[in-house]
């Protein structure tokens, strides 16, 4: 997210198209991460549990099986989107952005695999709790990101290739220094031992069992950007795809600290459950909701107070200046449910941990795949509402779908708690 973040707020001198390519390569970017994140989780998962069942053997299992299937999929994602680029942009509407998405999209196409390796092995690390280390590596990439784009967009004169250049190589670094942590240096909780490897079927099994649902519910989130991509041209044009895939990204920033919240969730209910001290489980749970709300309240408002101060770092060309209104008005209506945000994602976090996945992704395919186009398509199209219908439509949607996950967990914690 910080490096789509980033170089969205780089490649905006570059004009509204390019910022528009940018947001149309944005849903696959997050497609890899979806993928990538929902390995690590269904890893992490089944490791947390086998620590809190102290069964070392068996989380040293999972966590060879993890890497194993990263390595897989990773082949399996990149190939097909890296040849059949330009058709897939075509498809969905890029329009006169087609050119610049294709040449953005190829390079970071040819990179998930970096993706998938820093993803994958950051869930590792916090699965036995060295969540310090994970978060070094991130913001390593992050930080050199920030200072790589605009030498290699402006003064390499690189262009819109230049901020994909600057992912790629900040990925690369971020993963050379995960891979000597974990098989290098071996100073890890969990061993790596590669010889004589053979898949376990049972240890698929878990791994997917919170994996599957775990990416198929972040993947429901990049298809929903792309249908709303799409909605947005027809209510608007190119430049409505740049407003919203732009203020999105503020979106994602804003509630980037629920990441880290979620993770822990996904961890310490997972040792909780898998210790059977289902009262923790639900304390966890509770706790992280609460500080996630004052997080995100606190963050709404100052979204809404410094919408337009917020909308000029990404419209400061005069090519991009005509899109910063709309910009203030969708920041100002989606901070409004910013609040939210902590009863849905850290009860499907909670979900995941005790590895009830299909729960998890349950509530979030109603949120994204089913109310948000609903309620956005309906106050766009039917109430006539234009571009403003379908900003109110996310806020409707997601404080409905969050409120249905919260109610859902409650009761299944208290069902735990009962049971045992």
């Amino acid at each position: 997210t910080v490096y789509n973040l980033v170089d969205a707020i780089w490649v905006s001198g570059l004009g509204a198209d390019a910022l528009a390519a940018i947001g149309f390569v944005f849903p696959f970017f997050f497609a890899a991460m979806a993928l990538s994140n929902g390995l690590g989780v269904g890893g992490g998962s089944a490791i947390s549990r086998r620590i809190g069942a102290r069964d070392k053997d068996g989380a040293d299992n999972v966590a060879v099986h993890t890497i194993v299937i990263m390595l897989l999929i990773a082949v399996i994602f990149t190939i097909p989107l890296f040849v059949f680029a330009r058709d897939v942009f075509v498809l969905i509407g890029a329009g006169s952005a087609t050119g610049m998405a294709v040449s953005y999209a190829r390079i970071i196409f040819a990179g998930s695999i970096f993706i998938f390796i820093t993803s994958v092995a950051s869930a590792i690390l916090r699965a036995e709790g060295d969540v310090k280390r994970a978060m070094y590596v991130m913001m390593l990439g992050a930080g050199l990101n920030i200072i790589l784009d605009p030498i290699f967009i402006y003064t390499l004169d690189m262009g819109i290739a230049g901020a994909a250049w600057a992912t790629f190589v900040s990925l690369a670094i971020s993963s050379a220094v995960m891979v000597n942590w974990l098989l290098f240096k071996k100073d890890t909780y969990v061993s790596f031992k590669f010889s004589g490897f053979r898949f376990d079927r049972v240890i698929v099994r878990d791994i997917f069992k919170v994996g599957i649902p775990a990416s198929v519910t972040q993947l429901s989130m990049s298809l929903t950007m792309v249908i709303m991509n799409v909605m947005v041209v027809a209510v608007g044009s190119i430049a409505g795809v740049a407003v919203y895939t732009t203020g999105w990204r503020v979106v994602s920033i804003a509630t980037l600290p629920l990441i880290g919240i979620a993770t822990a969730v996904v961890s310490v209910t997972g040792a909780a459950f898998g210790a059977r001290a289902c009262g923790k489980v639900s304390i966890a749970h509770l706790y992280a909701t609460k500080i996630g709300v004052l997080i995100e309240a606190a963050i709404a408002v100052v979204t809404f107070i410094f919408a337009p101060q917020i909308a000029a770092v990404f419209t400061q060309s005069e090519s991009t200046a005509h899109i910063a209104p709309d910009l203030i008005i969708f920041l100002r209506i989606v901070s409004l449910f910013y609040a939210g945000v902590p009863f849905g994602m850290l009860s499907s976090s909670l979900f995941q941990g005790t590895g009830k996945g299909m729960n998890a992704l349950f509530v979030t395919i109603l949120r994204t795949l089913i109310l948000t186009p609903i309620f956005a398509a309906l106050l766009a199209f039917n109430f006539d509402m234009g571009l403003t219908g379908i900003w109110w439509g996310l806020v409707a949607a997601n404080v409905i779908g969050s409120t249905v996950a919260f109610i859902w967990a409650r009761l299944y914690v208290r069902g735990l708690i009962g049971s045992r």
